[in-house]
């Protein structure tokens, strides 16, 4: 598990999009991808699980994820649950209190709030970014701010 505490600051978001800049700079699709969860894992202490889902005909399908366990939710219908809502509307969900949220889709008994951002290119919602935590409350404007960035250069060498 990891600190409980630890909120993202601006400064490590700038340092953030650099990184994943660089890390994303030299590939495209799957590998991306990869990367962007991996470093979004690694380097934010709330965001306890990162996945990204793909746009596959009605569904969102998990394409790559970091965490301490899969989730048994890897095909999702649009419009169902808070990433389905998300991908359906094509705009940021943030739940501060998954278990007051009716569309929530539990994945790990630890998550306490959770975050989706939808990932775009050409207009079109391609797929999105799905972070949990195990705080409560634990997404901010700036968190918003950070990953509705990470989306667009994410969808950016989406293939």
């Amino acid at each position: 598990m990891k600190a409980a505490s630890t909120r993202l600051s601006r400064e490590q978001a700038k340092e953030v999009l650099v990184k994943l800049e660089s890390a994303i700079g030299s590939s495209s699709g799957r590998s991306a991808r990869d990367a962007t969860v991996k470093l979004l894992n690694s380097v934010v202490p709330s965001y306890s699980w990162v996945g990204i889902y793909a746009v596959e005909g009605s569904d969102l399908v998990l394409d790559s994820w970091s965490g301490p366990a899969a989730t048994e939710h890897t095909r999702i219908p649009l419009g169902k649950g808070v990433c389905g809502f998300a991908a359906k509307a094509g705009k940021t969900e943030i739940v501060s209190d998954v278990s007051k949220d009716p569309r929530y889709l539990q994945c790990f008994l630890s998550t306490k709030s959770e975050i989706v951002v939808p990932i775009s290119r050409g207009g079109k919602v391609v797929g999105e970014i799905d972070i949990d935590s195990e705080q409560l409350d634990a997404f901010s404007s700036l968190d918003r701010e950070f990953l509705e960035a990470v989306a667009r250069k994410t969808g950016s060498v989406w293939d």
